[in-house]
């Protein structure tokens, strides 16, 4: 009985299988269709071709144009400082910042006003001196002239007898004896010359001196040569001061300058990209001022704090003259005139010693050339949405490379349509549904015309 039971369930089954079987054998198949090819969705922008304002960006230090170190030319005491003589503060050109005692220099002035007054005495004794002696031996030579006649006559007597020959010889004692006196005159008349030529130079040596003394005099009144912040004071009143003693070092205030390190390729980059038309060739004094002129550039300080920019109109003073062997950098040196003149309380401060800014160096804009932001170089390759919006991946050169864009130098016409918003995976040939990114472009355009700081 219970193997009857069993095969009892066997009919059912074979029912629904078989019902099951006639509706598969009587489904149609399902109809296919070719896959539907799906548009990329991308950014772009038509690549333009637009001049160019080369510029490179440096960091450096500001130190003033002029540091004043004062050192002591004579010694003495101290005995005058100027109550604003203090590290820190600002003093106008030529104030008197210190004052050494003046009466030794003083004494030493009248000692040589002294001996010049008795040179000039001597030298007016001696010119008194050769007329008198002029005049004695006029009167001497007159003397020898009778004495000469006289002998020449007794002579002639002593011949015919009528004279001794001891009359002869003494008249003879006596001519010469005038000659003698004339003589000497004439000698005392030859050495004045000399004896003055002596007296007038240590009449010089006396003005030398005085010269000297009133220059000690002047040098005991110590003032800053120019607009000064004081960076040092080292002396006080009544305190005894050595020659070549430092008392004060004094920064100028007219003119700031730094020393903004630049990458040598970026700077090479930033030349490279300047039309060399007129450029002179070699560096001499002569050329340089030619160089810079022709290169025109353009000087941008900044000041960064937190989130904000201050920002001078610098000048390009000239290129340091070593290069950094361990950065590979090259100092240009900027410079900012009125550093202290255009400061604004709470504004703008003065351009002071030690601050650390951004120095960008910036060049005549060159003549029009293709651009696409960095960003959308790969490898140096484009994505370029062709004329029948496929992608092409393009590979291209590359010139001048600045901040956020890069010149193409070939491989990429002037509005041919560059993607600038990523595309992974990029494959040859992909449809693509493009839209225009006009901040992109406007952004593009903005830095390749200067107007964006360099990053």
């Amino acid at each position: 009985m219970p193997v009857i039971r069993k095969l009892l369930i066997l009919p059912p089954i074979l029912v629904g299988v078989a019902v099951l079987a006639y509706f598969i054998s009587q489904r149609q198949a399902p109809e296919t269709k070719p896959p539907d090819e799906r548009a990329r969705h991308v950014r772009v922008i038509e690549a333009p071709k637009v001049a160019i304002v080369p510029r490179v960006l440096g960091y450096g230090t500001v130190s003033p144009e002029k540091i004043w170190n004062a050192a002591a030319q004579v010694s003495g005491e101290v005995v005058y400082v100027h109550e604003d003589f203090k590290k820190g503060a600002i003093l106008p050109a030529d104030t008197e910042i210190l004052r050494i005692s003046p009466a030794d220099y003083e004494l030493a002035i009248a000692q040589a006003e002294a001996n010049i007054r008795s040179s000039s005495a001597k030298l007016k004794e001696l010119e008194v001196s050769e007329q008198n002696t002029q005049l004695a031996l006029k009167i001497e030579k007159r003397g020898l002239e009778l004495r000469e006649k006289e002998l020449a006559r007794k002579q002639e007597l002593l011949v015919s007898g009528t004279v001794a020959q001891s009359a002869v010889d003494q008249e003879m004692r006596d001519t010469l004896t005038q000659r003698q006196k004339v003589q000497d005159l004439e000698n005392s008349l030859r050495l004045i010359p000399t004896q003055e030529a002596v007296e007038t130079e240590q009449k010089a040596v006396f003005e030398a001196q005085l010269e000297a003394a009133k220059l000690d005099l002047a040098r005991t009144s110590i003032k800053v040569p120019f607009a000064a912040r004081i960076a040092e004071a080292s002396v006080e009143i009544s305190q005894f001061v050595q020659v070549g003693q430092t008392i004060a070092v004094a920064d100028s205030v007219k003119v700031a300058e730094i020393e903004a390190q630049v990458p040598i390729s970026r700077f090479r980059g930033l030349v490279g990209a300047i039309d060399k038309q007129g450029m002179p060739v070699g560096i001499t004094p002569e050329t340089l001022s030619r160089l810079v002129a022709t290169l025109g550039f353009k000087v941008a300080v900044r000041l960064r704090t937190g989130d904000q920019s201050i920002e001078w109109n610098g000048r390009f003073a000239r290129v340091s003259d070593t290069v950094d062997p361990n950065t590979r950098t090259l100092g240009i040196i900027a410079a900012v005139d009125d550093a202290y003149s255009q400061a604004v309380p709470g504004v703008r401060p003065p351009l002071t010693k030690g601050m650390f800014v951004e120095v960008e160096l910036s060049a005549r804009p060159t003549e029009p050339r293709v651009i696409v932001p960095r960003s959308a170089l790969h490898t140096g390759r484009l994505y370029v949405a062709g004329a029948d919006d496929r992608l092409e991946i393009r590979p291209v050169e590359t010139g001048l490379v600045q901040g956020a864009f890069v010149e193409i130098t070939a491989g990429l016409k002037a509005g041919e349509r560059v993607v600038v918003s990523d595309l992974s995976p990029a494959i040859a040939g992909m449809l693509l549904r493009n839209t225009i990114d006009a901040r992109v472009a406007a952004q593009l355009l903005k830095d390749a015309a200067g107007e964006v700081p360099l990053k």
